[in-house]
């Protein structure tokens, strides 16, 4: 949808978001850059899409929708053909009794559209604003299920039982079954929200499985005489080198599905019966979401504020492969980035792109290791970097080196919790006087399953269930429950768990949750559909550094930073567990060890 630039001025004005002197200064633009002040206003991120949609709609007194492609009857969708409805940017979701045709477009002011739409459906029409995104989003109803269409290449494919000796150009083309199947199975993981593919060659089969949501789950068998063509096929599209077996191979390739763009990472290696190839799905649409977004709360949200607002230091993330690190630093550096800073990066590999920010990718055939990529950001003038791990003695004296030269430092490193990470340090050779002056916070994390809210059943627990959490929180049996109830007051007061209804009093928890293990729709694996995280934040304090300097363990720092108010990873799940964010057993699966 365009909107001219004397409608859009109206709409800034009335948004009050933006003030005169700001549209002058756009038009201004405008005029040098010939864009549209619709075009300026969301690339200099005055206003969204969305809130722009929202607020034509109310100016120009058509209704607004959100159109949920899972709701729409099939009968409904067929009346317009799918070739018009992406034509035209519309879809048709809603028909009443009456004969009245619910319409969304994403520009209701094209009269042609509709009145050609209206030849199709009658003019019995309402017709709705809904966002771009949205309708392209709406759009892939008329894919039906994948499932089957999947099934139906697959079964072409079985029927040959001949194996794969030499593979031709015409069995890895554009239009061969096998590359349908990848875009298949890429598409199908897509909607599954799956964060990697898993294709494993087996003795009379290939099995190709999905993580979701940090949990591997089979979903389809392919023949074991497409082994040859699906390794090649994923190799073209990866640009790797399809007749080298023996050795690992990474790779990268781009697909859009439902208007985004994702990107492919891609890796292989040579395992007893072929070819494993596993494909990390990273979504480049992606926008950094706040740190309250990923689950930070209370005495966490204000420790991890206050090291962002240091000068210098070095600001540390904790936890395993597949603990949310890359998305909390992402959302951090986000948050950092403005014209008047130089941000620089070194990683392996750069997963997401954030405009404005210099990402150096590790390359350790051609010398770029985390420790020499570094060397040559310190002569770069940077004002924040970011290491993707500190793997070794050498990166970590680099990283301190450049939080003590005037820089603020973010890294990563693969530790259990905040308090282990400091030790870990020394294990490395540095200082402790080094690490008690230059290490703003630590923060340790990992993510749980979001149990979804439409479909968790809430129950009384049981003793056992009780006394787990009391040995979580490590209390005393005798011990009444107000810290508990004051911390879960305090989470809601925050919006956490959303209009949850208190589950604990000061004698006690009252309702816990758990998942819908036959919910398997809109999404959602077992009950559960998507992430969140659960945190702890070290901040390093003067009597922190006393015994840093004093080469405490890694317990007497957990239990000073506790009595300082720090809440751990088991408590700050154990609050999302009452709040009804997830279950018991998901913060007890992470959070085990």
């Amino acid at each position: 949808m365009r909107i001219p630039d004397s409608t859009m001025e109206k709409l800034l004005l009335r948004s009050g978001t933006v003030t005169a002197e700001q549209i002058d200064t756009l038009k201004e633009e405008g005029v040098h850059s010939k864009q549209s002040l619709q075009e300026l206003a969301i690339q200099n991120e005055l206003i969204n899409n969305e809130t722009l949609v929202k607020a034509f709609a109310e100016y120009a007194q058509i209704p607004y929708i959100e159109v949920k492609a899972h709701d729409i009857p099939s009968d409904v969708l067929a009346k317009i053909p799918e070739r018009i409805a992406r034509q035209y940017n519309a879809i048709l979701f809603q028909v009443d009794a009456d004969g009245l045709c619910h319409l969304a477009m994403d520009d209701p002011d094209d009269v042609q559209a509709v009145n050609f739409i209206e030849k199709e459906i009658g003019t019995n029409t309402k017709v709705y604003i809904a966002t771009h995104e949205n309708i392209i989003t709406s759009l892939e109803a008329y894919r039906g299920d994948v499932t089957n269409e999947l099934n139906e290449v697959i079964d072409i494919q079985r029927s040959d039982d001949t194996v794969n000796e030499g593979i031709s150009d015409q069995e890895v083309s554009e239009d061969s079954p096998i590359a349908k199947t990848i875009n298949l199975l890429l598409e199908y993981a897509i909607r599954m929200h799956a964060s990697d593919v898993h294709i494993e060659p087996r003795e009379g089969h290939i099995q190709v499985r999905y993580r979701i949501d940090g949990v591997l789950k089979e979903v389809n068998r392919l023949p074991h005489n497409v082994q040859g063509a699906l390794v090649s096929r994923i190799k073209i599209l990866s640009n790797l080198k399809i007749d080298e077996h023996r050795v690992p191979q990474d790779g990268r390739f781009k697909i859009k599905v439902a208007g985004k763009q994702y990107a492919l990472r891609v890796s292989t290696l040579p395992i007893a019966d072929g070819e494993k190839i596993v494909m990390r799905i990273l979504d480049e649409s992606n926008q950094a979401v706040t740190l309250e977004s990923l689950g930070y709360w209370g005495q966490s949200l204000v420790n991890i504020n206050a090291a962002l607002t240091e000068a210098n230091g070095m600001i540390l993330i904790t936890g395993p492969t597949g603990s949310g690190k890359s998305t909390s630093l992402f959302s951090i550096l986000s948050i950092l980035n403005s014209p008047d800073v130089n941000i620089s990066t070194v990683e392996d590999p750069v997963e997401y792109k954030i405009i404005g920010v210099n990402q150096t990718q590790t390359n350790a055939k051609a010398g770029m290791t985390f420790a020499n990529g570094l060397r040559a950001l310190l002569r770069q003038d940077p004002d924040i970097i970011m290491i993707g791990e500190i793997r070794d003695t050498e990166t970590a004296d680099l990283g301190v080196q450049a939080a003590l030269t005037g820089h603020l430092v973010f890294s990563t490193l693969h530790t259990n919790d905040a308090a282990t990470c400091l030790p870990r340090l020394l294990d490395m050779g540095i200082e402790p006087f080094l690490i008690a002056s230059i290490v703003r916070a630590v923060v340790g994390q990992r993510l749980v399953r979001r149990v979804r809210h439409e479909t968790r059943i809430s129950y009384k627990p049981s003793d056992e269930e009780a006394k787990m959490m009391i040995k979580m929180f490590k209390l005393k049996p005798d011990q009444d429950f107000s810290y508990i109830h004051e911390l879960e007051k305090k989470a809601a007061s925050e919006g956490v768990g959303g209009d949850t209804p208190l589950s604990t009093d000061e004698n006690g928890i009252n309702t816990l949750y758990h998942n819908d293990p036959n919910d398997n729709t809109d999404g959602a694996m077992d009950g559960y559909r998507g992430r969140l995280g659960i945190y702890e934040v070290l901040r390093n304090t003067i009597p922190m550094q006393e015994l840093i300097v004093g080469n405490a363990t890694s317990n007497q720092l957990r239990e000073q930073a506790i009595s300082e108010g720090m809440a751990t990873m088991q408590t700050d799940g154990l609050i999302k567990v009452l709040r009804g964010e997830t279950t018991l057993d998901e913060v007890i699966r992470v959070t085990k060890e």
